[in-house]
């Protein structure tokens, strides 16, 4: 029995196919979610029923989360992104303690009961200072992929950022390149900034047991390390931290099948 999780961001849209006999998951795919949120949807679905050698008919249930879970009317049901990666997370570490998860255009801190279940969250959406939307700034400003601005950050010295918001940080770097900062130095220091910024949103949960860490930032070595260190503890991070909220979608289908027996 197959069941699908599809989470569709603002950057990325993801979806898992998961063997409810098996318990395990069978197909996956991610892919831009570029301007149109449905065709998004719908590619990656067919790209991760693709490589689990399915087809949709072959999907008792589809759960849709993501800020375009609005958009996907095969979907037959749609899940908040806080409950998805509560439980994607909680089965992939049982006993987790706290989801911290940074996307494209938001940032949450998701604090977990013994079951795995949303014992609280908090969540920024307003500011683009604590999310990946900040490093696609710097990466612009530098000249940078995103893939080499973690590798140039694990090798500078953190240049301090004083501005708390992303459109004063980019006026801020662009004058201290213009004072001749190492380029190394800016990528780190806005790596503690985002850190930091993670760092006070998780103090606003109950935060105990282990942490785990989602989500496009948590794909950075460089990032997981500022982040654990500004924690002081370290950091679980999945195989594919990205794919965790269409996880824990994918789980959430499967009780929707079970149910219906």
């Amino acid at each position: 029995m197959l069941a699908a999780g599809i989470d569709v961001g603002s950057v990325a849209a993801k979806a898992v196919l998961f063997d409810s006999a098996a318990q395990a998951v069978v197909g996956s795919a991610l892919l831009p979610t570029g301007w149109n949120t449905r065709e998004a949807g719908e590619a990656v679905l067919d790209a991760a029923c693709h490589r689990a050698g399915a087809s949709r008919h072959d999907l008792e249930q589809v759960v849709a989360t993501g800020y375009g879970r609005i958009a996907l009317p095969f979907a037959q049901k749609t899940i908040t992104e806080i409950t998805c990666h509560a439980k994607g997370a909680a089965w992939l570490f049982p006993g987790s303690g706290v989801v911290l998860d940074i996307g494209g255009q938001d940032s949450k801190a998701i604090s977990l009961d013994e079951n795995g279940g949303v014992r609280d969250f908090v969540m920024n959406d307003k500011c683009a200072a604590g999310t990946g939307r900040f490093l696609q700034v710097l990466a612009g400003i530098l000249g940078m992929p995103l893939d080499e601005l973690g590798k140039a950050a694990a090798n500078g010295k953190p240049v301090p950022i004083s501005s708390m918001c992303a459109v004063f940080a980019e006026t801020e770097i662009v004058g201290l390149l213009a004072q001749g900062t190492a380029p190394a130095d800016l990528a780190a220091g806005v790596f503690v900034s985002i850190a930091r910024r993670m760092r006070g949103l998780a103090r606003r949960i109950a935060f105990t047991g282990q942490c785990v860490f989602t989500g496009g930032m948590a794909t950075s070595p460089a990032f997981c390390n500022f982040l654990a260190q500004e924690l002081d503890m370290s950091v679980q991070v999945p195989e594919q931290p990205q794919l965790v909220g269409a996880l824990g979608a994918a789980l959430l289908a499967v009780k929707r099948i079970e149910r219906k027996k």
